[in-house]
C-alpha cells in the first residue's frame, strides 16, 4: 500500500511539473509572438505619378530615379530597423527626394507663372492623429522639416506665406535664397506651358487642362508612409505644386486629410496628383475611412479611391499607403508613378512603370 502511495505521489509531481514547463512555454511563445507583432514595420513612398513611359525615358535617367528612391527608402529603412519613429523615418526620407532635382520638391521644384517656386508640405502621426502644413514657402530648403515643426512647436496645424517663413526662422530651419530652387529643365517646362497655353482658343482656366503638356504639369510631388516599431503609423507630402500655378494656388499636399493623412486604427496615406480633385475627393482620409467604417482592407480601400472615386470627378493621380499590420499598396491610375518600398525583412521594391 504504502509503495502504491509513493508511486502516486511521484507520478503526481512529475505531472505537476510538466504542467508547469507547458505553461512556461506557452507564455514564452506568447511573449515571443508579441515581440514579433512589435517589430513588424515598413516603408513606402512615391516620388510622384504621370505619364511616365518607359519610351520616353533614357537608360541614364532611369538608372538616376532608381538610384535616389532607392537611396531615399533605404534610410527611412534604417531609422525603423534601429528603432526610430515612423516620423524620423518618413522626414529623412522625404528629405532625400526634396534635395533632388529630379522630384517636384524642393531642390526640383516647378515654377509659377511669375517664375518664382513656392513649396508646400504636410506631415501628420497616427497616434496622437497630430498634424502640422505649410504653404507657399519660398525659402525653406526643406520643407518637410517646417511642416513637423508646426506640428510639434506651434498651437496650430497650417501656417501659410510669410508667416511660415518667419515661423522657419524662429525655429532654426534652414533658409536659402530662392535661386537655389532653380533648375533648367524645370524653368524650361514652364516656357513650354507658357508657350502652349497661347495656341489655346479659349483661355479660361478649365479649358488650358485640355493640353496634354499643361495636363502633366501638377505630377512630381513626393511623399512617404511608415510603420514603426512601435506601431505608430506616419505619413508626409512635400510639392513645388503645379507648373505655371497663379494667384498662389494651393493643391492637395499641405492638407490634412486629402494629400496626408495617418491613424494608428488603420493606416497612413500620402497622395500625388491632380490636387484639385484629391481636395474635393479627401483621397487619403477616405482610404483610410473605406478600411474604419467599411471594413475594407487597404488594397481595396485605395483602389476604390484611386480607381473609382477620384477619376468619376475627372482627376487622375495615385497614393502610397502602409496599413497598422504593415501592408503597403502603390495604387495610382495613370501610367506610372515613382515608387519603393520596404518591409520588415529588408525586402525592397521599385517601381517606375505601370506593371
Amino acid at each position: 500500500m504504502r509503495k502504491i502511495i509513493i508511486l502516486t505521489f511521484i507520478s503526481l509531481f512529475f505531472s505537476a511539473c510538466e504542467y508547469k514547463i507547458e505553461q512556461k512555454n506557452d507564455k514564452q511563445t506568447t511573449i515571443n509572438d508579441e515581440n514579433s507583432t512589435k517589430s513588424n514595420f515598413g516603408i513606402v513612398l512615391h516620388g510622384g505619378a504621370g505619364t511616365i513611359l518607359k519610351e520616353n525615358m533614357s537608360d541614364s535617367l532611369e538608372a538616376a530615379y532608381k538610384e535616389v528612391l532607392e537611396k531615399a527608402i533605404i534610410t527611412g529603412h534604417k531609422i525603423l530597423e534601429n528603432g526610430g519613429t515612423s516620423l524620423e523615418a518618413i522626414a529623412e526620407t522625404i528629405k532625400i527626394m526634396e534635395d533632388s532635382p529630379l522630384f517636384n520638391a524642393g531642390k526640383g521644384a516647378v515654377f509659377t507663372h511669375h517664375e518664382t517656386n513656392e513649396l508646400d508640405a504636410s506631415v501628420m502621426v497616427g497616434n496622437t492623429k497630430d498634424a502640422g502644413a505649410v504653404s507657399g514657402v519660398t525659402h525653406v530648403k526643406n520643407p518637410i522639416e517646417l511642416a513637423i515643426k508646426v506640428m510639434t512647436n506651434s498651437p496650430h496645424v497650417m501656417l501659410s506665406g510669410a508667416g511660415a517663413e518667419q515661423f522657419a526662422s524662429e525655429q532654426g530651419i534652414e533658409m536659402v535664397d530662392p535661386s537655389y530652387f532653380y533648375t533648367e529643365n524645370r524653368f524650361k517646362s514652364l516656357q513650354r506651358i507658357k508657350d502652349s497655353e497661347k495656341t489655346q482658343l479659349d483661355h479660361n482656366a478649365k479649358s488650358a487642362f485640355t493640353d496634354p503638356l499643361i495636363k502633366d504639369s501638377k505630377f512630381g510631388t513626393v511623399g512617404a508612409a511608415a510603420l514603426d516599431k512601435h506601431g505608430n503609423l506616419a505619413a508626409g507630402t512635400s510639392t513645388g505644386g503645379m507648373t505655371n500655378k497663379k494667384w498662389n494656388r494651393i493643391g492637395d499636399a499641405p492638407i490634412i486629410g486629402a494629400g496626408t493623412y495617418a491613424n494608428n486604427a488603420t493606416c497612413a496615406v500620402s497622395s500625388t496628383g491632380w490636387g484639385e480633385f484629391f481636395i474635393r475627393a479627401v483621397v487619403a482620409h477616405d482610404i483610410s475611412a473605406l478600411m474604419e467604417y467599411k471594413g475594407l482592407s487597404l488594397k481595396e480601400a485605395a483602389r476604390e479611391v484611386i480607381q473609382k472615386k477620384v477619376p468619376s470627378l475627372g482627376g487622375d493621380g495615385g497614393v502610397i499607403a502602409i496599413d497598422k499590420d504593415g501592408n503597403m499598396v502603390a495604387e495610382f491610375n495613370t501610367a506610372g508613378m515613382y515608387r519603393a518600398s520596404m518591409n520588415a525583412q529588408g525586402e525592397l521594391t521599385i517601381g517606375i512603370y505601370k506593371e
